[in-house]
């Protein structure tokens, strides 16, 4: 019988998906629960397995927008399987890459048919290629054996390429679904928030000495590093249970506020920017927060992240400092209200009882939208943070260390 395959539901706001990989060829025997495809929705990429075995045929392109629901393609689960692929397959198969590559090889050479100049130019053509700083052999001659006319030289542009040659290809890809989402999502940020950003500096002296005292026994009871993350995530659900504005977001005419602190954390994916949720961070612990960033972050990388695990969130950390970022102004994810922005730690001199000194200093960046936090607010929760940060024993593990990193 033949088994038509539809797209099932990646969730329940999502009514359209792409088909980004195909991971089976058209006629290829497949076992029920292989993975066929890779579709993206507007939130994520996920994986698309066989229903049943049999032989496949495709219904889509890579590339296509389906509705979900739509059939992509059809299995025929009365197919034996064959005992290995058969030379017919495998050229039917192999076919549409020779085409193409009959396809790209014009572009190689696309100023083959063009007769540049042989002959010298002319005396009125030479001054006008000499003022404009143009070599006579980097334009084309309309004239007689190629000879550069004054019209030629008049009409000349200095060429793009360079005297030393080199290639100056191109290359026109389609974006992910999941990539035009964020786009749109940004420049929404950008056009309907009344985004600001204000700024601060954190001696991280405190955090250092904390990690390098602590981070081998850490990681030996819990197999997880120390990271800035915990420190940050606790220093931020402690600063939003303060100014719980921060922890707010609009709805039309209305303000909603949550007793409890989910946040986004924004990653990097081999699809794009992603940004998972710790849920009720302001529950968890040290070795908490380390453990549910790491899943996260390996989910996100090997594209097993689901759209549940993305949804929500009432707050946002992102950290441009594993980039190497000094400092930036990250734009609010939406409809949360506010994003805390991480960067690189440098030796920079500070100021210390009176005494110029080194210390390592991380600058942070808060931008909020001012329709709902004043910055009264917004300041005072990023002073909230850097004083938990520059003093984590007193404010973020109640006196006692061991206790708070469960040692």
């Amino acid at each position: 019988m033949i088994l038509e395959m539809k797209v099932p539901s990646p969730g329940e706001s999502i009514k359209e998906v792409e088909i980004a990989t195909w991971l089976v060829k058209d006629g290829d025997y497949v076992e029920k629960d292989q993975a066929i495809a890779e579709v993206d929705s507007d939130k994520a990429t996920l994986e698309l397995p066989a229903e049943e075995s049999g032989i496949i045929t495709l219904k889509a392109e890579e590339g296509d927008a389906v509705a979900v629901g739509a059939v992509v393609c059809l299995i025929d689960t009365s197919a034996a399987k064959p005992s290995g692929a058969t030379p017919t397959a495998e050229v039917k198969a192999e076919a549409p890459k020779v085409e193409e590559k009959k396809v790209e090889a014009p572009k190689a050479t696309p100023v083959a048919e063009k007769t540049y100049a042989t002959q010298a130019p002319s005396p009125a053509a030479r001054k006008i290629l000499d003022e404009k700083n143009i070599q006579p052999t980097e334009i084309v001659g309309t004239g007689k054996d190629g000879r550069i006319t004054k019209d030629d030289a008049v009409n000349a542009v200095p060429s793009m390429g360079t005297p030393t040659g080199g290639t100056r290809g191109s290359e026109r890809t389609k974006l992910s679904m999941l990539r035009r989402k964020v786009a749109e999502r940004l420049v929404s940020a950008k056009n309907e928030t009344a985004m600001l950003t204000t700024f601060n500096e954190v001696d991280m002296t405190a955090i250092y000495a904390l990690r390098e005292q602590y981070k081998e026994e850490f990681k030996t009871k819990h197999g997880l590093g120390l990271g800035f993350m915990s420190f940050f995530t606790k220093a931020v659900t402690r600063a939003l249970q303060l100014f719980p504005d921060v922890n707010s977001m609009i709805d039309g005419q209305e303000k909603i506020s949550y007793d409890f602190c989910d946040i986004s954390v924004a990653v990097s994916g081999p699809k794009g920017l992603m940004v998972p949720v710790m849920r009720n961070a302001e529950t968890l612990s040290f070795r908490g927060v380390e453990a549910e960033i790491k899943r996260l972050a390996i989910r996100a990388r090997d594209g097993q992240i689901t759209v549940d695990e993305m949804t929500g969130g009432t707050f946002t950390i992102s950290n441009g400092g594993v980039f190497g970022s000094m400092l930036s102004t990250p734009i609010i994810n939406p409809p949360q209200s506010g994003i805390l922005g991480m960067h690189n730690v440098v030796d920079r001199a500070i100021v210390k009882n009176g005494q110029i000194v080194i210390a390592p200093v991380m600058y942070v960046a808060l931008s909020y939208d001012h329709r709902i936090i004043d910055g009264r607010e917004s300041v005072g929760f990023l002073v909230a943070v850097k004083e938990a940060l520059e003093n984590p024993v007193e404010h973020l593990m109640g006196g006692n260390t061991k206790k708070a990193l469960e040692l």
